[in-house]
């Protein structure tokens, strides 16, 4: 089957770099028309140089501009979003402290563009797709949301399990709508500044240990988590929801 985009109204949330950047210019090249927000202008012009990619400088924490952004794109568009891909995230930074560390406010952020962000641009979205009767959408968990995270940060992996359970708790909820929700969920892939700190820290011997757990020996790429959340928005993927897909390599 030659899966194709061509029209569809796609938007990938945390577009401007990483793994946002490469799904949402994934889509552009299978013909999507996509939009793609992220906190960056600077990052997001990089993101769009690719073409077919309208980017919004938009913080996701706060809910009533994710909501106004979602708005704003239907009400361009004079259609509902057919892809929606709840990819920002990550870890703000953050590096693994003992709990009793960790204050409210780092704990807060983490939850806020994890979890809180995916809520809040699917609650957005949900309603024209309701109308149009069809619609996709597509959560990048992670590997954390499945057991103990990586990066020993504790709300990383509390907000990727939450995004695990929002997943199945909305497929529950919008298949009467022919609305599917699906998660990619990622192994370790080297996509950003804090994954690179993060590889950087594990040093030489850390390093060989994490690739000798992985079944096939090698790291993935961003493509790989591309490559995944493109089946879940085909027709090939139109009878499944609720499900997680781990993209790691056979961890």
């Amino acid at each position: 089957m030659n899966i194709r985009f061509d029209g569809r109204l796609v938007v990938v949330t945390g577009a401007g770099h990483g793994l946002g950047r490469v799904i949402a210019q994934s889509f552009s090249a299978l013909g999507a028309k996509v939009y793609g927000g992220d906190r960056s202008a600077e990052n997001l012009k990089v993101t769009a140089s690719a073409g077919g990619i309208t980017g919004a400088v938009v913080d996701l924490t706060d809910r009533v501009a994710a909501a106004a952004w979602i708005a704003d794109i239907e009400q361009k568009e004079g259609r509902a979003v057919f892809v929606l891909v709840n990819n920002a995230g990550g870890v703000a930074g953050q590096k693994m402290r003992p709990i009793e560390q960790v204050s409210d406010d780092d704990w807060d952020r983490i939850i806020a563009v994890n979890v809180g962000a995916a809520m809040a641009v699917s609650r957005a979205a949900i309603p024209a797709m309701k109308a149009a009767g069809e619609g996709r959408i597509i959560n990048i968990s992670s590997g954390a949301g499945l057991q103990a995270s990586l990066t020993g940060i504790q709300a990383y992996a509390t907000a990727k399990h939450a995004v695990v359970g929002l997943t199945r708790q909305l497929a529950h909820e919008l298949g009467a709508f022919n609305i599917t929700v699906n998660s990619v969920a990622p192994g370790f892939i080297r996509s950003n500044p804090d994954t690179e700190v993060q590889w950087d820290g594990y040093g030489t011997d850390g390093q060989k240990a994490l690739i000798s757990r992985i079944a096939l020996k090698r790291l993935g790429s961003s493509q790989d988590i591309a490559n995944g959340v493109i089946f879940f928005a085909s027709d090939l993927a139109s009878f499944v929801s609720g499900q997680i897909l781990s993209v790691d390599g056979g961890r």
